[in-house]
């Protein structure tokens, strides 16, 4: 055998020590088991505490076991990355406790009738009735928001990012960014001061114009900043083949980013189904069901949730039918962006592999 192959068989002497794979989770369940002996221990009951000792305790001896076998500089990339993951299960915990305190509690009286019936002449202190009547005024008063502010929003950005030049759009700029801001509450006044001054009766399409107002600047940021990132040199291919501009937004710009323009449009719509304030204000309630958005008072979920926990201090079935509420509207949101997702993957350009 040469010298040059037994040569390459030796180990090699320029790797340092590492850790095994398994490591980190060996130290997040040590750290666990230590943080429960001290919670226990200690009479602390509460295991949102123990959970934050346990991820003091892994960042520690992360570092610590790192920096005795790796070193220090490979010691603060491992803690670095667990920084991220301790930020990322502190920001899950909250969202997965409210998903399974909703689910729980939600599906009591969640079923067929509870969704097909509306609450009629059922008093709210009363076991029974449904949310018939607010999924349909959801719908209406979401749908018609959304047929006013996606158009509008979207429109708006293509100006912003296309032609947008001078001092029309800065002013335009500084306004959609004031709006962003503002508080629902401030949109619905908006619309009732119109509505006081025409001596209109509350009815859902005036829910309808205040979800706008709330939904327009989201659309125009997201949008925006979706357009920002078709390449340049789409836009000056197409116009170097004699292609008009208009003709390039409608058919390379807009196609091109319709996925992130498709999210932001479900993103503003998810932020106003649950808007409650303007619709207490304009649309009023109505414990029947009004298929009609243009004449007379509306219910929504929002403010069915609103009113029947309101009610749920003498009455344990508004309290049921509030979380039965507060699950359809999550599961809603949810649907809406699972068809937006859809939609944006099946109209996404096609790439070659």
């Amino acid at each position: 055998m040469s010298h040059a192959a037994v040569t390459d068989k030796r180990p090699s002497t320029l790797r340092g020590a590492t850790l095994p794979k398994w490591t980190p989770w060996a130290t997040a369940a040590g750290s666990l088991a230590v943080a429960v002996g001290l919670g226990l221990a200690t009479g602390i009951d509460s295991r949102i505490q123990w959970g934050l000792i346990a991820g003091l305790l892994f960042l520690l001896g992360t570092y610590v076991v790192a920096a005795r076998v790796e070193g220090r500089r490979q010691a603060k990339d491992r803690i670095a990355t667990a920084l991220v993951w301790v930020a990322f299960l502190i920001a899950v915990v909250p969202l997965a406790s409210l998903i399974w305190a909703t689910v729980q509690r939600g599906t009591k009286v969640l079923d067929v009738y509870f969704l097909t019936h509306s609450m009629g002449v059922v008093a709210d202190s009363e076991p029974g009735g449904g949310i018939y009547h607010a999924i349909l005024g959801s719908l209406e008063q979401v749908g018609l928001a959304t047929l006013i502010g996606a158009p509008i929003g979207i429109l708006t950005a293509i100006y912003l990012v296309e032609y947008g030049r001078g001092n029309l759009a800065r002013a335009v700029t500084f306004f959609v960014d004031v709006m962003t801001g503002i508080p629902s509450i401030v949109a619905g006044l908006f619309i009732l001061s119109l509505m006081l001054m025409f001596e209109m009766e509350p009815f859902g399409f005036a829910g309808s114009l205040a979800l706008a107002i709330l939904m327009m600047p989201v659309v125009v940021r997201s949008t925006e900043e979706m357009l920002k990132l078709v390449p340049n040199e789409l836009r000056e291919a197409s116009l170097a083949l004699g292609v008009p501009k208009w003709r390039t937004i409608i058919k390379v710009v807009v196609p091109t980013s319709i996925g992130g323009i498709i999210t932001g449009v479900m993103l503003s719509v998810a932020r106003i189904a649950g808007e409650t304030a303007p619709v207490l204000l304009l649309v009023f309630g109505n414990p029947f069901i009004n298929a009609n958005p243009f004449e007379g008072a509306q219910a929504s979920l929002p403010l069915y949730i609103y009113q029947q926990y309101s009610q749920s201090a003498g009455s344990q079935a508004a309290y049921d039918r509030a979380w039965a509420a507060s699950l359809t509207l999550i599961a809603f949101v949810m649907i809406l962006n699972l068809v937006a997702r859809g939609i944006a993957r099946w109209k996404a350009p096609k790439t070659s592999r």
